[in-house]
C-alpha cells in the first residue's frame, strides 16, 4: 500500500506538473497518471488501495466541497436562486433525453436501456468543477453576477438528481415498478440534505463559541479535524438511513461548511478555509489518479465511432439546456458560454456508477461502461482545459 501511495503522490504530482509547463489543466496529467498506473494498464497499485478506491475519492470530494461551503457568500448565492435549481436538472434532462431519442438508433438498445446510459452519463463532475469555482470566487472572478456561486450549486444539486433517477430506471430494467415517491426522493434529498447540514454547522459554530467562552481555545487544527469527522460522518449517514429516508451526505457537508462560514468571523472562516485548502493539495492527486485508475481502458476501443458521436450529440442536447436553464438571467453571452463550458466534464459519477448496470448482469451493461469510459476521457479534458482557458476572458473580473 505504501508503494502505491508513493507512486499516487509522487507521479501524479510530477505528471499534474508538466501539464501545467505546457499550459494544460493538472487534472489531465493525474487521470493519465491514474490511467497508466491502474488494473487496466501498468496495474502497479496494490489492490487494497483500489479496493478502498471508492471511499478514498469520496473523502477527497468531502474535502473540496467543505471548502467550496467555506468559500460562498450567502448574498451572492441569493442571487442565483431560480438558474441554479434549473441547472441542477435541467441540463442533465435534456442529456437523457438525447440518449432515449437517439441512442436506440446508434446501438440498437431499446428505450429504458438507452435511458441508463443517459443517466450514467448524464452527471456534470463536482470534482473537476468545484475546485475551479473555488479559485474563481477566492480570484474575484463572476462574483459580481454570481457565476461561479451558480455552476457551484447547480453542479452540487445536479448529481443528486442524476443518481435518484439512475436507482430508479435500474430497478424498471429488473422488473420493478417506478412510483411518484421514487421521484420525490429528489427533492427531498435536496431539502433534508441542506437543513441537517445546516443544523450541524450551526451545532458546530454553538460548540466553537461555547469553547471560546470558557477560555478554552480550540485550534484551527483542531476545528479543522472536528469539521472534518462531522462531514465523513455525514456522508457515512447517508448510506446508513437510505432505505428509510433519502437526503445527500454531499449536499449537506456543504451547507454545513456554509453555516459555519456564516455564523463565525471572518478570521476564523479565512483559517478554515485555508487549512482546508491545504489539505486539498493531497486529495486532489488522491481523487484523480484514483478516477484515472477506475477508468477500465479496454472499453474505449469497443464503444467505437457510435459511442464518440453519441457523446457530441448529448453535449449540444446538454448546452442547450444550460441555456435555457440561464433565460432571465443578467448574464451577457460570453458568460452564458462559460457556463456552458462548465458544465462538460464528467469523472467522479461515470466512474462510480459506470459497471453497475454491468454488475446486475443488464443486457447493455458493457455497452454503458463502455459509454461511460469514453465520456470520462472525452469531457474532463475537455471541460478542464476550456475552463482553464477560457475564465479570464469569458468572465469579468471583480
Amino acid at each position: 500500500m505504501l508503494t502505491s501511495l508513493s507512486l499516487i503522490f509522487l507521479v501524479g504530482l510530477a505528471m499534474a506538473s508538466i501539464c501545467q509547463r505546457i499550459k494544460l489543466p493538472r487534472i489531465i496529467g493525474m487521470l493519465f497518471t491514474g490511467i497508466v498506473l491502474g488494473p487496466y494498464a501498468l496495474n502497479l497499485l496494490d489492490s487494497s488501495i483500489l479496493g478502498i478506491s471508492a471511499e478514498l475519492r469520496k473523502m477527497a470530494l468531502v474535502i473540496i466541497l467543505i471548502k467550496a461551503g467555506l468559500s460562498l457568500n450567502l448574498k451572492d448565492l441569493k442571487k442565483v436562486g431560480r438558474p441554479a435549481v434549473l441547472m441542477s436538472f435541467f441540463p442533465a434532462l435534456f442529456e437523457i433525453a438525447a440518449f432515449i431519442f437517439i441512442a436506440p438508433a446508434i446501438f440498437g438498445v431499446i428505450r429504458l436501456e438507452a435511458a441508463i446510459m443517459g443517466a450514467v452519463v448524464a452527471a456534470v463532475s463536482p470534482a473537476v468543477v468545484v475546485p475551479k469555482m473555488v479559485q474563481m470566487i477566492e480570484n474575484g472572478y463572476g462574483n459580481n453576477k454570481g457565476i461561479p456561486q451558480l455552476i457551484l450549486a447547480g453542479a452540487s444539486l445536479d448529481d443528486v438528481f442524476v443518481i435518484v433517477l439512475f436507482t430508479t430506471l435500474l430497478g424498471m430494467a429488473q422488473g420493478e415498478s417506478a412510483t411518484i415517491m421514487d421521484f420525490a426522493r429528489v427533492p427531498v434529498s435536496i431539502v433534508l440534505g441542506i437543513a441537517l447540514g445546516a443544523c450541524v454547522g450551526w451545532a458546530l459554530h454553538l460548540f466553537f463559541e461555547m469553547q471560546y467562552a470558557r477560555k478554552r481555545y480550540v485550534r484551527n487544527s483542531t476545528k479543522t479535524i472536528i469539521v472534518l469527522g462531522m462531514s465523513f460522518l455525514l456522508v457515512t449517514l447517508e448510506t446508513w438511513l437510505e432505505h428509510r429516508v433519502s437526503f445527500s451526505g454531499l449536499l449537506a457537508v456543504m451547507s454545513m461548511a456554509c453555516m459555519v462560514q456564516i455564523k463565525s468571523t471572518d478570521f476564523v472562516a479565512r483559517r478554515l478555509s485555508e487549512k482546508f485548502g491545504k489539505l486539498w493539495i493531497a486529495a486532489e492527486v488522491i481523487l484523480f489518479v484514483l478516477v484515472g485508475a477506475a477508468v477500465d481502458i479496454r472499453y474505449t476501443l469497443e464503444a467505437g465511432l457510435g459511442a464518440v458521436l453519441m457523446i457530441f450529440l448529448a453535449l449540444t442536447f446538454r448546452s442547450a439546456g444550460v441555456l435555457i436553464s440561464l433565460i432571465g438571467t443578467k448574464l451577457n453571452f460570453q458568460e452564458r458560454l462559460f457556463c456552458v463550458i462548465s458544465y462538460l466534464p464528467k469523472a467522479t459519477v461515470q466512474a462510480a456508477i459506470g459497471s453497475v448496470p454491468l454488475a446486475m448482469g443488464l443486457p447493455c451493461g458493457k455497452l454503458v461502461l463502455s459509454v461511460a469510459v469514453l465520456s470520462i476521457i472525452i469531457t474532463a479534458p475537455l471541460g478542464a482545459l476550456g475552463m482553464d482557458a477560457t475564465y479570464k476572458t469569458l468572465v469579468a473580473k471583480e
